[in-house]
């Protein structure tokens, strides 16, 4: 998911896409520990989607605060 795309999502939708990333970033790596991960780069996809989310987020909690 690109930053121009989490832009144009709402603060609420931003939040359930945070969770949903991180539930899948857990589920991959807990096959990972036992053996079964197919895809090994998706885990860095999505920890790189969640920096990406969680940065939105901070951004929009900083105009808040000063504006």
């Amino acid at each position: 998911m690109k930053v121009k795309e989490i832009r144009e999502l709402s603060t609420e939708d931003i939040n359930k896409k945070l969770k949903e990333t991180k539930e899948e970033l857990f589920n991959l790596r807990f096959q990972q520990a036992t053996g079964n991960l197919e895809k090994p780069s998706r885990i860095r996809e999505l920890r790189h989607t969640v920096a990406r989310l969680k940065t939105v987020l901070k951004e929009r909690e900083t105009v808040e605060k000063e504006g």
